[in-house]
């Protein structure tokens, strides 16, 4: 099937179902809104803006955002050279449904954590 075509979202084969997948894995989101804080972002402040994650795990990340079409990266002729990335108009599509999930986070935070506790 060709990774165009339209299917049914529970299709392991969907193309929807996996670009749902690709931005949404553990870090994904996560800097497509650190992203939204400053236009353009150099890796090291993306590090410091999200202190648990690897610079392998950033970089996979970043790579696979920019390869979406979710993230921009830009690099200047510098010495050292300069990268900076920020979220293409496809990225800053995202950021109101983004806002929307954590904002139903913040609303269910405590439901949720109290059920976890509940669980154990």
């Amino acid at each position: 099937m060709k990774r165009s075509t339209l299917v049914d979202a529970f299709d392991p084969n969907c193309p929807i179902r996996n670009i749902l997948a690709r931005f949404s894995e553990k870090w994904g989101l996560l800097v497509i809104y650190t992203l939204t804080l400053k236009p353009k972002t150099r890796f090291k402040e993306l590090r410091k803006g999200i202190p648990d994650i690897s610079a392998r795990m950033l970089s996979a990340t970043l790579t696979t955002l920019v390869a979406d079409g979710l993230v921009e990266r830009h690099s200047y002729n510098t010495v050292p050279p300069t990268v900076e990335y920020s979220l293409s108009s496809i990225g800053e599509s995202l950021v109101p449904y983004l806002e929307s999930l954590i904002g139903w986070a913040k609303e269910y935070s405590e439901a949720i954590m109290k059920h976890r506790m509940d669980s154990l």
